[in-house]
């Protein structure tokens, strides 16, 4: 059992928490919570870490559950996740340590060491929403089983800085059903801890590229056949009247400035979100929500 922060592996998770250069040189991040452990693809899990008190927990749930479908209760939830753990191997820590590497207030005493998946802009294009199955750093992404039809829907960020705006983004856009996530590189690192929290686990199923040239990429879908719509205020055309049947990508600004005016001029058509009231624009989570629903509702009639 790990009893000291300043063991080597516990001093390097904690720099992996705050620190994106670190989780970018060593391609890996932590994750936090039972639901984000055990749904990250068993391949690109290192290492998992849980705290004593937590297992000791889970060990007396797990005793209770088997008591109780003894007498004829159902009910083995905490025996699945025991069973899970046990498959993965784990480490034990102390609370005290375990606290000291959580980014929450309230540890869920379970983390992970996790791999970082790598996409290319190619693989965003062939990949078409519906149930995914994806591979760690270095290998190919396949997808199968498409809900919203063959042509890609895209959503495009443009240096988005809050971490649950970004998160959101991503869990929402699985629901809707996207091909991938394309951001620049100001956009807040996709694997912080509260971004990573804040997808709820989508951030292992929804592909993502960082744009080295966010001007050279847009222009590459659009070689691809992808249409660009930017969200603009400046939009004549309100959002649920142009096709996304075909090929789609959204471009949504930062969140205090919206797009910048070179990245807009990139778009083929601006849209815009009709409001009432005195309000100027919506959070830029729930704009990309919209638009991303609207391709989705198209995609499913």
């Amino acid at each position: 059992m790990i009893t000291s922060a300043s063991n080597p592996q516990i001093k390097n998770m904690i720099q992996l928490q705050k620190k994106a250069k670190a989780r970018w040189q060593q391609r890996v991040f932590v994750v936090e919570g039972p639901k984000m452990v055990l749904e990250a693809p068993r391949e690109w899990v290192e290492r998992v870490y849980v705290s004593e008190s937590y297992l000791r927990r889970l060990r007396e749930a797990v005793q209770k559950e088997k008591s109780a479908v003894g007498e004829g209760f159902g009910g083995r939830e905490n025996l699945t996740v025991l069973g899970e753990l046990e498959r993965l191997g784990y480490e034990i820590v102390s609370d005290s340590v375990l606290k000291a590497v959580s980014d929450t207030q309230t540890p869920q005493g379970i983390l992970a060491l996790v791999r970082m998946p790598e996409y290319g802009l190619r693989d965003l294009l062939a990949s078409h929403g519906g149930q995914r199955r994806t591979e760690p750093v270095g290998s190919r992404t396949e997808s199968f089983g498409s809900q919203t039809g063959s042509a890609p829907s895209l959503l495009v960020l443009e240096s988005i800085q809050d971490p649950g705006n970004l998160g959101t983004m991503l869990r929402t856009g699985e629901g809707a059903g996207i091909s991938g996530v394309i951001m620049n590189k100001s956009t807040v690192d996709i694997f912080s801890p509260k971004v990573v929290r804040a997808t709820m686990g989508s951030l292992y199923r929804v592909p993502f590229y960082i744009a080295e040239d966010f001007a050279q990429t847009i222009g590459e879908l659009k070689r691809q056949g992808v249409s660009v719509y930017a969200a603009h205020l400046k939009g004549e055309k309100s959002y649920d009247k142009p096709d996304y049947t075909k090929g789609t990508a959204f471009l949504v600004g930062n969140e205090g400035n919206g797009l910048t005016e070179e990245a807009a001029k990139l778009a083929d058509m601006y849209i815009r979100i009709p409001m009432e009231g005195q309000v100027e624009s919506l959070n830029a989570a729930i704009a990309a929500t919209l638009l991303m629903y609207e391709a989705y509702r198209q995609r499913r009639g």
